[in-house]
């Protein structure tokens, strides 16, 4: 076997080099460009909060940015939902409110459904005295089967508990089945600046629910302002949902419906001939929570989930046309 000249040993190395060089160069530049992917599809992801519910569940991320974020909520599932986000005082979780609230609500209204409204509401006595400190701060208005609401709010650092708290056919809470998620809103900002409405609506516990600008076909963004906050009747503030009717709708089902306290309040089936498009749900006073829904024409409620709702002012109907 013939040895390798100097030459040719030297010529092999030259050659390797270059080859290394190469391959180094191009490894990197496949990493600059994963990374640069990765980047684009994280800022994608963190353009909505993903929200989906197949069944009785709460499927997104357990931490979020603080400020402003838009929650995108998919309803998979056969029942009518929505998601409010509560701010627990510290060190009270989901936990406490699917093992400590919601078998109080249970109960009660298991009584209120039995003919015993009296029995019933004076189960609320056993809540902790801690249930009153928690603060509703937005989420999405009630969306029907198969659909999906888009709402923006802002929000500060901390531990917040997202729940649904309509009611199965036999009148038990969804929090009861599941229906209730830890989140954690870090200090990290989401760098978002607040939305542009082109509908502005006012609602007050005090005065009215008020539409400030003419409704026509298409999407809109809708700015709703709380003007103040109160707690209800049925433990809750008022918030503004957005519901369709068909021909086949009546009006005196969807108020009734609205309030949970009522024995068939906020439960499943919802109103027949009437399709939930999101909205607000409860903020605290002086809060202004967006949300985005394209209309037809045809008529359309915002309502409150508040009882005596017509008597408070805290619906209006409008008739939107090509």
């Amino acid at each position: 076997m013939s040895k390798s000249t100097p030459f040719q040993i030297k010529l092999f190395s030259q050659l390797f080099s270059v080859i290394l060089i190469i391959f180094i160069f191009s490894c990197q530049s496949e990493s600059n460009n994963s990374k640069e992917n990765n980047t684009s599809e994280t800022t994608e992801q963190q353009e909505y909060i993903d929200i989906l519910t197949e069944l009785m569940d709460f499927q997104m991320q357990d931490t979020i940015p603080s400020g402003w974020n838009t929650f995108r909520y998919k309803n998979a599932s056969p029942q009518t939902h929505f998601f409010v986000i509560e701010k627990y005082p510290e060190g009270k979780s989901a936990k406490d409110a699917e093992e400590v609230i919601a078998p109080v609500f249970d109960k009660a209204m298991s009584l209120i459904r039995g003919g015993k409204p009296k029995e019933g509401f004076a189960e609320f006595q056993h809540l902790p005295e801690w249930f009153n400190e928690v603060v509703f701060t937005g989420g999405s208005g009630l969306i029907s089967p198969n659909s999906v609401s888009t709402t923006t709010v802002h929000l500060d650092p901390g531990n917040y508990v997202l729940e649904c708290y309509l009611k199965m056919s036999n009148g038990v809470f969804h929090t009861s089945m599941g229906m209730v998620k830890d989140i954690v809103v870090a200090e990290e900002s989401s760098g978002k600046e607040e939305p542009t409405a082109d509908v502005s609506i006012n609602v007050s516990g005090e005065s009215r629910l008020k539409i400030n600008n003419t409704i026509t076909t298409g999407e809109h963004t809708f700015a709703v302002t709380f003007d103040d906050q109160k707690t209800h009747e049925n433990f809750v503030g008022h918030d503004v949902h957005l519901a369709r009717l068909s021909q086949t709708a009546e009006m005196s089902e969807l108020v009734e419906w609205m309030n949970w306290a009522a024995p068939d309040g906020l439960m499943d089936p919802s109103p027949r001939g009437i399709s939930f498009l999101g909205g607000v749900n409860d903020m605290p006073a002086g809060s202004t929570g967006y949300f985005t829904a394209y209309l037809q024409p045809g008529t359309y409620a915002f309502i409150s989930e508040v009882p005596k709702v017509q008597e408070k002012n805290l619906i209006q109907i409008v008739e939107i046309t090509e």
